[in-house]
């Protein structure tokens, strides 16, 4: 069903009697898991950076002689890396009348007029606090987008927004990129484990996690379970229930994820990511504050700044060009 866009009054948002249902999905696993809305981490600066380091390759033959002078002098080089936090905003207006006709209801069908009203119950309530709820989840399903697949974006000036990195552009050293649609296989997804976990990642079981759609899930279920015959069982990871299954490089969270895109799957260490919120001197993070005032309607606006710490890029690994259908489809 279609939005609005303007102001809320009697006319174009009547109430209706009975039970309401939501009809749009609202889950957000990655961002409910490392701290969500009310979690992570704060700044007071738009960009936000950490840093990695390295050690050198353990070496078997690195033993000195006796009496000998200090060999070379070596150290290790610190790396930066950086993000930014991107700005969501959206706006409420609601008049007079629509806020205080709360008792009034419309009945829509084939027999009946659409300007008819009946008595009963409102099941939305307070429709600033109801419309403030449905703004917040919409506000977290674009979060979600954006820490999965959001394109970095600096600007120079404020003609264009801030854009946050998502973790898929983050990922630039465990990729494996298939020029030809294939099928997600067990070996495909361990070879990626592997070279994840040899590159240092996934090395906390308990946040080691897959993330993928809805098709490379039941490829991954058919790979890991119903050919090779892996243990499958669940575990709350940050309030999210998460399936789980034995591999060779541990037990792995899987996390269904409906705004991962089709044909790419993303290996996680959960640990290293954290949501970094920019918070407004007095007000927080994601608030609701009243506009100005123009006439006989009140008008609101929700505002928060967030962006992602995804860590050591290497921690994490991802595989794109997977087939999307069943072979042949």
């Amino acid at each position: 069903m279609p939005g609005i866009t303007g102001m809320l009054n009697t006319f174009n948002s009547p109430n209706y009697v009975g039970e309401l249902f939501a009809i749009t999905p609202t889950d957000t696993p990655l961002l409910s898991s490392i701290g969500g809305l009310t979690g992570g981490q704060s700044v007071d600066t738009t960009i936000f950076t950490w840093q990695t380091y390295d050690l050198r390759d353990p070496d078997a033959n690195r033993q000195r002689l006796e009496g000998a002078d200090a060999p070379p002098p070596e150290a290790r080089v610190r790396q930066n890396a950086f993000n930014v936090v991107e700005i969501h905003q959206e706006a409420l207006a609601i008049t007079y009348t629509r806020e205080a006709a709360t008792g009034q209801f419309a009945v829509t069908g084939s027999n009946v007029p659409t300007s008819a009203s009946i008595g009963g119950t409102n099941p939305a309530g307070d429709e600033l606090v109801w419309q403030s709820q449905r703004q917040l989840e919409q506000i977290a399903r674009d979060i979600e987008v954006s820490f999965i697949s959001g394109t970095f974006a600096q600007p120079e000036d404020n003609t264009q927004p801030r854009k946050t990195r998502g973790l898929l552009q983050a990922i630039t050293t465990n990729v494996v990129t298939n020029s030809t649609p294939v099928e997600l296989t067990e070996t495909l997804i361990v070879d990626l484990l592997q070279k994840t976990w040899e590159n240092g990642g996934i090395r906390i079981s308990e946040t080691a996690t897959i993330i993928c759609n809805a098709w490379q899930k039941r490829m991954l279920t058919k790979a890991f379970i119903t050919d090779k015959g892996y243990k499958e069982s669940t575990r709350n990871v940050g309030g999210v229930s998460l399936d789980t299954i034995e591999t060779d490089f541990g037990r792995l969270n899987i996390m269904l994820n409906r705004y991962m895109p089709t044909g790419t799957v993303i290996v996680a260490s959960l640990d290293e990511l954290a949501p970094v919120f920019l918070r407004i001197p007095g007000k927080g993070f994601l608030f609701t504050e009243p506009l100005a005032k123009t006439g006989a309607s009140d008008k609101y606006q929700i505002y928060g700044e967030v962006g992602l710490k995804y860590g050591n890029e290497r921690a994490h690994g991802k595989i794109s060009g997977l087939t999307t259908a069943p072979t042949g489809a």
